[in-house]
C-alpha cells in the first residue's frame, strides 16, 4: 500500500497499479486508437488522393498526432484519469497526492508515451515500472502521477472473540483515553488471528500488548489474568463504552437532535355553575310484614 501525503497532512492508503494490470490497460487502449487510426487512415487517403505526396504526408502525420497523442490526452483530462483501458481493468491516473489529474499532467504522459510505449515498443516503460517502488513509468515520473488500482477486493472483518464470563464488568473503571488508535487496531488484528499463529508466538505477543496497554492505562496488571483473556476483556468494555456513548437516550434538550414535542391538550371537565337545589325525598316507614304460616304435615310416614 502507498502512503500518499495531501495537501492536509493526511495519509491516503491507495494501492500502485502493477505492471501486468498496466500492461493490459495500455493493450486495450492502444487496440481502440489503432483500430480508429487505420478506419480514419483509410479514409484520409481515400479523401486526399487527388492531392500532392507532401500533402498527403502532411495529413498522414496530422492523423497520427491526433489519433495516438492527441485522443489519450483528452480522454485522461476530461475522464480525470480514467480511459477506457484503465477502466476496463479498475485502473486510474492520479496525482502524487492523491488528487484528480490536468492537462498537463496528460500531456507530459501522453508526449513521453510516445518513446514509451509506441517507438521503443513499451520496453522502457517495463523497465521502469520493475525498477520503480511504485511501478511507475517515465512519463509518471516527469508528470508527477501515479496509477492506482480502484476495485479493490473486499476483506471479511473478523469479530473481536469475547472474553470469559468471570472477566465480564471487570475493567468498568479503567481509564482507556490514553490508549492510541495504533494500539487498538494492533490488539484487534491479533485477537482476531491468534488461532492463527504459533502458541508460543501468540503468547509472547499478547504479553507484549498486554504490557503495552498496562503502561498506558496506569493500572497494575490484573493478578492471575491470561494476557490474551486481558487483551479481550479490555477490547470488550471498549466496544461496549462506544455503543453506550453512540445509542445513549437524549431528553430533547438542545443539541440532542430530538425537538420535545407538544404538550398534551388538557381533557375537558364540567364547566363550573351554579350547583342546583334537590327537595328532600320524605321517609316513609316500610308496612309491617305478615307472620309466616306454620307449615303443615304431610301423609308420608317414614318407614318404621
Amino acid at each position: 500500500m502507498s502512503d500518499l501525503v495531501t495537501g492536509d497532512a493526511v495519509v491516503l492508503g491507495l494501492r500502485p497499479a502493477r505492471l501486468p494490470s498496466r500492461g493490459l490497460a495500455i493493450l486495450l487502449d492502444l487496440a481502440v486508437y489503432v483500430t480508429g487510426y487505420v478506419l480514419i487512415s483509410v479514409g484520409l487517403t481515400m479523401a486526399t488522393a487527388s492531392l500532392d505526396e507532401a500533402a498527403q504526408a502532411a495529413v498522414a502525420v496530422a492523423g497520427f498526432l491526433l489519433f495516438l497523442v492527441g485522443i489519450p490526452i483528452a480522454v485522461e483530462t476530461l475522464s480525470h484519469g480514467r480511459s477506457l483501458g484503465k477502466l476496463a481493468c479498475g485502473l486510474r491516473v492520479v496525482r502524487d497526492d492523491g488528487g484528480p489529474i490536468r492537462f498537463r499532467h496528460a500531456l507530459v504522459r501522453g508526449a513521453m508515451g510516445v518513446v514509451e510505449l509506441i517507438l521503443t515498443f513499451g520496453s522502457i516503460a517495463c523497465i521502469a515500472s520493475l525498477v520503480s517502488a511504485r511501478g511507475r513509468r517515465l512519463g509518471d515520473v516527469f508528470a508527477g502521477t501515479l496509477v492506482v488500482r480502484e476495485r479493490v477486493p473486499g476483506t471479511r472483518v473478523m469479530p473481536v472473540p469475547p472474553p470469559p464470563p468471570w472477566l465480564a464488568g471487570r475493567f468498568t473503571g479503567l481509564d482507556l483515553s490514553a490508549v492510541p488508535d495504533g494500539l487498538w487496531l494492533a490488539i484487534r488484528q491479533y485477537l482476531t488471528r491468534m488461532n492463527q499463529l504459533d502458541p508460543q508466538v501468540g503468547a509472547a505477543m499478547a504479553v507484549r500488548l498486554a504490557d503495552d496497554l498496562v503502561a498506558r492505562t496506569g493500572a497494575p496488571p490484573p493478578a492471575g489474568v491470561p494476557a490474551a483473556a486481558f487483551l479481550m476483556a479490555v477490547v470488550h468494555e471498549r466496544q461496549s463504552r462506544d455503543a453506550a456513548r453512540a445509542f445513549r437516550p437524549s431528553a430533547g434538550g438542545p443539541g440532542s437532535g430530538f425537538a420535545a414535542g407538544p404538550a398534551p391538550a388538557p381533557i375537558p371537565g364540567p364547566v363550573p355553575g351554579p350547583v342546583p337545589v334537590v327537595a328532600p325525598v320524605p321517609y316513609v316507614a316500610p308496612a309491617p310484614m305478615a307472620p309466616a304460616e306454620t307449615p303443615r304435615a304431610g301423609g308420608f310416614a317414614p318407614p318404621a
